[in-house]
């Protein structure tokens, strides 16, 4: 990097309505695959630090659970959790979708907007969905509840527009050091990551309630001597109901998220996985702290 050159380090928080695509974005950016994507609510439940080094900045990007009306414990955590990620951030991302008009949903997070004194650039996702002069009534809708600090129109499955982001991301970012090392993508450990991968699927391949009810725990993750890996989880649901729907008709079910869990795996860590899937219930773990606790919810985030 030039002498005369600027480094800049930085904190991004990235929030908007569940399926606006926050987590596609952030992959796409970071190169790899860490928040999880699903068509379903509230599918980020932690905050996920995902780390973009640049040779002229570092941008953390937190992945924050979507901001909703909570309705139950965990629910209340996921707002909670995100509303503080607001306060400790240098600029936030909106991100919104360009096909779905502006709702009681975008007006929630508007409204909680309010409450902060830091820059929010508003990203219009999607927009190879739309026409080109569609766009602008979009932005004009938003414009008229919120201040925005910059507007920027992306499609981040199709990666238009990405640079012009982190253009403007970087304007509100302070100069300082590299905090993270180089070749670091997220202060996730890998285990984390795994049940993410796994939950993931279940989110994709199920319906109705159950998705919801869902919590993923690595319990053992170990290379072997052929240099494979050994990852024992278990899937814990609320009700003997859903461990049904989720073993299915002769295991069919639980045999198709390992599958689908393990090419993942694989892609993530780089060695051959031999996944061990358990299903367990815990009954009404979400609105019981001290599981909520146990799965890593609460505390002082």
């Amino acid at each position: 990097m030039d002498q005369n050159t600027t480094h800049k380090s930085g904190f991004i928080a990235v929030i908007g309505r569940p399926n606006v695509g926050k987590s596609t974005l952030i992959n796409t950016l970071i190169g790899e695959k860490i928040a999880i994507m699903s068509d379903k609510p509230q599918t980020t439940r932690n905050r996920i630090l995902c780390i973009l080094t640049q040779p002229d900045a570092q941008i953390v990007f937190l992945d924050t659970p979507g901001i909703h009306k909570p309705r139950h414990k965990l629910g209340e955590y996921m707002v909670k959790s995100a509303e503080n990620t607001l306060k400790e951030v240098d600029a936030i991302l909106f991100v919104v979708d360009a096909t779905q008009e502006l709702g009681p949903g975008e007006l929630y997070i508007l409204e909680r907007l309010q409450a902060t004194s830091k820059p929010v650039i508003l990203v219009v996702n999607k927009i190879d969905l739309i026409n080109k002069e569609e766009s602008l009534p979009i932005i004009s809708r938003y414009a008229e509840h919120y201040p925005f600090a910059g507007v920027v129109p992306i499609a981040a499955k199709k990666e238009i527009n990405l640079d012009a982001l982190l253009t403007e991301v970087k304007k509100y970012i302070p100069e300082g050091p590299q905090y993270y090392p180089e070749d670091m993508i997220t202060d996730q450990p890998e285990r984390l990551i795994v049940a993410e991968l796994v939950r993931e699927k279940i989110l994709q391949l199920t319906h109705d309630e159950v998705p919801h009810a869902i919590a993923v725990e690595t319990d053992e993750m170990k290379t072997r001597d052929n240099g494979d890996t050994y990852i024992r989880a278990t899937i814990y649901v609320e009700r003997d109901s859903q461990k049904g729907i989720i073993i299915g008709a002769k295991g069919a079910m639980l045999k198709e998220i390992g599958a689908l869990s393990r090419t993942d795996i694989e892609g993530l860590l780089g060695t051959k996985v031999y996944l061990d899937l358990w299903v367990k219930v815990k009954k009404d773990w979400r609105d019981r702290d001290s599981v909520l606790h146990q799965f890593g919810f609460g505390g002082d985030n």
